[in-house]
This record gives structure tokens, sequence and C-alpha cells, in this order.
């Protein structure tokens, strides 16, 4: 006489926190994008403001929305606020500095619309910001 048993398959392994991070971060780094988007096509497109004057205001408000956010939810640090603020911010600059080289090379130098390069830059960027953000701001 054989007895068999069936074993329930094992569990799905928890996500690591890094994946956990990363999702979180992507989803906040989504609302500021949003935010980063709708401010910049605001200042460029209706109030004719230059794109690199635009890009910097837009960004700097999508970087203090995500700053908030992600200190909370995303690292769940609350220490020394200022001074990740200022790393998370310098970290952010790379994402300004990057992009406005992407308008000298395609906006200005191939006349491909700015609206769609900064589109475009996003995924970089915020790639990028989260290698730095979670190895210097949040460490």
């Amino acid at each position: 006489m054989t007895v068999t048993t069936e074993t329930a398959p094992a569990p799905a392994p928890a996500p690591s926190r890094i994946t956990r991070q990363l999702l979180r971060y992507t989803l906040i780094g989504g609302s500021g994008v949003a935010l980063d988007l709708v401010v910049f096509l605001l200042l460029h497109n209706f109030t004719g403001m230059n794109e690199q004057f635009a890009n910097a205001l837009s960004t700097t408000l999508g970087i203090t929305s995500n700053f908030a956010l992600n200190a909370r939810f995303t690292f769940e640090r609350r220490d020394r606020l200022v001074v990740r603020f200022l790393r998370f911010y310098a970290v952010g600059l790379t994402g300004i500095a990057l992009t406005n080289l992407l308008f000298l090379a395609f906006t200005d130098g191939l006349g491909i619309d700015a609206n769609l390069v900064k589109a475009g830059s996003l995924p970089l960027v915020l790639a990028l910001q989260f290698v730095l953000n979670r190895k210097w701001s949040f460490a």
C-alpha cells in the first residue's frame, strides 16, 4: 500500500527590502514626475518661460514633494531631515543638470520639441536618482 501526500507549494518569498523600496520610490516618483511635468508644461507653454528656468522650478517642486513622501514611506527615515533634504536636493540637481544637457543636445541641437525631451528624460533621471538617494541621502 502506497501512501502519497501532496504538499502545498511553498509560499512565494517576500519581496526584498530593496524591491519594496524601489516600488515605493517609483510610485512616489511618479507623483513627483506628474507634478514636475504639469508645472513644467504650465510654465513653459502657458507663461512662455524659458525651458531651462521652467525645468529648474518644476523639478524643485517635484524634488521637495518626493523628499517628504520618500522620507516617510520609502526609506522610513525621520532623523537628520535637513541634512537628508540637502543631500536629496543635491541628487535632484543631478536630474536638473542631466535634463538640461538633454535640452541642449536634443532641443537646441536637433530641434526636438522640449516637451518630448522633458518626458523622455524622466525614466533615466528616476533610475539615477534612486541609486544615489538610496546610497547617500537615506543611507
